[in-house]
């Protein structure tokens, strides 16, 4: 069967909202603030339990993610040795044959911002995220990416950059999701800091229909 390393997001340190957030959402074990944390998303889904397998028996990284889809496979592993963790990358790559550059280049389908949310519009946000509360007033930052998994590098990198309230990511499926809240200028400093990351990240192209 011919697997497709669609991402390849190694986080040097997880901030503490998204690793919170992991650890609320994911149904392994959760991680801690300052973990390294890897996440790798093939195609198709089904054999990201052998990348798992592999990884596991490789190394001390403990999964937090684990999402089999038909379509697409996503895993995230943690610890806060980051040898660990690229170690298990490293398992993971040599299982499927290629380097880290092998993966998609992502692309950023899609980012705005909305400045000072209207209460209505906050409670329909509020009634299906599974971060913080999104306060009427503030400014919302929402982005999407392609392949999915690549969010969680906007969600770490822009909360690095600003005091930004995470409100929800989704980083399985068709595509990656993310929103944040906060004060005008700190949103503006977090979105650039989420797209920079992003348009950074190295890969193949892929052409797109």
């Amino acid at each position: 069967m011919e697997i497709d390393l669609r991402a390849y997001v190694f986080l040097d340190s997880l901030q503490p909202q998204l690793a919170a957030f992991t650890g609320c959402t994911g149904r392994g074990f959760p991680p801690i603030r300052d973990d390294a944390s890897l996440w790798i998303e093939i195609a198709p889904g089904m054999p990201i339990h052998t990348v798992s397998d592999v990884c596991l028996k490789a190394t001390a990284a403990q999964p937090a993610v684990q999402v089999v889809e038909r379509a697409f496979g996503l895993l995230e592993l943690h610890h806060p040795d980051q040898g660990e963790v690229r170690q298990a990358g490293e398992a993971a790559l040599a299982y499927l044959g290629v380097s880290e550059d092998g993966r998609i280049k992502p692309r950023i389908v899609s980012h705005q911002v909305i400045r000072h949310v209207e209460p209505m519009h906050a409670q329909t946000v509020n009634r299906s995220r599974f971060g913080s509360l999104l306060i009427p007033g503030q400014s919302f930052f929402i982005m999407e990416t392609e392949p999915a998994a690549y969010i969680t590098l906007a969600a770490n990198e822009a909360e690095k950059a600003a005091q930004v309230t995470l409100n929800h990511v989704q980083p399985f499926g068709a595509f990656g999701r993310l929103q944040m809240s906060g004060e005008e200028a700190e949103i503006d400093a977090a979105a650039e800091a989420a797209i920079a990351a992003v348009e950074g990240v190295k890969g193949r192209v892929v052409t797109r229909k």
